[in-house]
């Protein structure tokens, strides 16, 4: 395939441009590095199917062109993290509505097919254990910060349904839930390599709330073939997806885990979600997904246990520190 990936330098951007070179698929990648970074597509920078673009997805331009040709489209270009939702909400907002609708009728002008990563953000404070694709919303108040990167994704998700009901674009949502391993930062309000990057600097390891909220963490290699196979599955065009791990965590039990997993001498200290994003922001107790359609669609499961996940995290961040004290 020709294929369009966009947020191509990002933390999962990298990885599935890596997995569609393997595979022998051509690739152009789109990416601005307001997040993004050049040393995830190291691996692969001199590859001859790959092309880079520095370029963003609010250009209408450089989206058509790069799309035109292109036999599928990965969307995951967006504005993500806690900190730049907090702190840049409108810029956010309009790279995640504006820029994915860009992508999602140069897909339709163009015929090609295209995968939408949307988010498990989108089931807001619904708290049932296995989350269906089909289980309904529970958002607080457009006016609390905390819920606009859940809206802009939601109208992400009505602008593909409705490209595919009206112009038949055939086009997959798949709705992410925690993916993490190396490469991704703490820098944006990623927890676990926050944690990670905490312990192995020997401090405190900050921990919002109670820590009592759980979550599911997925490792990027369960996810990235994953992504390639839904993309390239009639039987998923239509679908909204999960991908995820169902084994669930405390955050508090998962920054235990990181000190033990380090040998780390941190303590650990709480800090209200007040001091940390400032007013607006709410958090929800529970998130673990029910991924028995992606199972049944391309035989998805996850394979990689936290504790593999966690040392996996640890192990990438050692050889970056390693790294710089050579360089």
């Amino acid at each position: 395939m020709k294929c369009l990936v966009t947020g191509a330098a990002g933390f999962i951007g990298s990885h599935l441009v890596e997995e569609l070179l393997a595979a022998g698929h051509v690739v152009a990648g789109l990416d601005d590095f307001s997040t993004g970074r050049e040393q995830n597509l190291a691996a692969v920078a001199s590859h001859r199917d790959l092309r880079m673009v520095r370029g963003s997805v609010l250009d209408r331009q450089v989206v058509d062109e790069l799309t035109a040709g292109a036999d599928c489209v990965f969307h995951l270009a967006a504005a993500v993290g806690a900190f730049v939702i907090r702190d840049k909400t409108l810029e956010s907002l309009q790279t995640n509505i504006h820029g994915t609708e860009n992508v999602v009728a140069a897909a339709s002008r163009n015929g090609a097919r295209l995968l939408l990563a949307s988010t498990s953000e989108i089931y807001g404070k619904n708290m049932t254990i296995g989350l269906r694709e089909d289980d309904d919303r529970i958002i607080g108040s457009p006016l609390r910060s905390r819920w606009s990167y859940a809206e802009a994704k939601a109208i992400d998700e009505s602008l593909v349904d409705a490209y595919m009901r009206e112009r038949g674009l055939r086009a997959v949502i798949v709705r992410l839930f925690n993916t993490v391993g190396p490469r991704q930062s703490g820098r944006y309000g990623m927890v676990l390599p926050r944690f990670v990057r905490q312990a192995l600097a020997g401090e405190p390891l900050t921990v919002f709330g109670t820590g009592e909220q759980i979550r599911c963490f997925c490792h990027v290699s369960d996810v990235a073939p994953a992504l390639i196979r839904l993309a390239c599955t009639d039987r998923a065009s239509g679908r909204a997806v999960n991908l995820g791990s169902s084994e669930q965590v405390s955050i508090g039990e998962l920054a235990r885990r990181v000190i033990a997993a380090t040998g780390s001498s941190s303590d650990i200290e709480h800090a209200s979600y007040l001091d940390a994003y400032g007013p607006g922001y709410e958090d929800m107790q529970r998130r673990v997904p029910d991924c028995a359609l992606a199972g049944e669609l391309v035989g998805f499961r996850a394979t990689r246990t936290l504790d593999e996940i966690i040392r996996s995290v640890i192990a990438d961040q050692q050889s970056a520190l390693a790294a710089t004290a050579a360089g």
